[in-house]
């Protein structure tokens, strides 16, 4: 009788380990974010060489290639002033988006005119970055990689995953942030 109660209690406080952890199920590794990285250069390649084709081929256009990483030719360079929009000052403009075979997709007058605080409001990268180098009465046509477009979810709409555009945009008005140090 002693050994069975003994035997007992040695089971039982064997028994009372405590809870394992479970295992996870699938087992996340760097190697998707890096296929993922390198799909997205390979993309981003792509289509640079898409846009230099393009640019190759327009002899008639001088394309600036931007530090933001797009191309951009003027079609109406204002000559008024020289004073680009700083953060917080207010733009008015109005722009279509077209494909890079020039097929338009969303018209100026479809769109409306658009008046946007910089680094403010909710555009598309290219976009928010292309009217930081616009003057008053600048109009500027932007070709964008998908990744300064509208990215690999696309609009929701017309624009479709991973498409770069073409955006040509008119600066109608600068306002000038009266709380900031924007004096130019």
């Amino acid at each position: 009788m002693k050994y069975l109660s003994f035997i007992l209690v040695l089971l039982v406080l064997l028994g009372c380990e405590g809870p394992k952890p479970r295992k996870p199920v699938q087992v996340k590794s760097t190697s998707f974010y890096k296929e993922s990285i390198e799909r997205s250069k390979k993309l981003l390649a792509k289509e640079e060489e898409l846009i230099k084709n393009i640019i190759k081929k327009d002899s008639t256009r001088t394309y600036i290639t931007s530090s933001y990483g797009f191309s951009y030719f003027y079609e109406v360079e204002g000559q008024n002033n020289d004073y680009t929009p700083k953060t917080n000052d207010e733009v008015v403009f109005a722009y279509t988006v077209m494909n890079l075979a020039n097929d338009t997709i969303y018209k100026a007058e479809d769109i409306g005119v658009v008046q946007h605080a910089i680094d403010k409001s909710q555009l598309f990268p290219g976009l928010r970055n292309g009217l930081k180098l616009m003057k008053e009465l600048d109009k500027i046509t932007f070709l964008f990689p998908s990744s300064q477009g509208y990215g690999y979810k696309g609009d929701g709409n017309k624009i479709g995953p991973n498409t770069p555009i073409k955006t040509s945009v008119q600066l109608i008005r600068i306002k000038k942030n009266k709380d900031s140090l924007n004096l130019n």
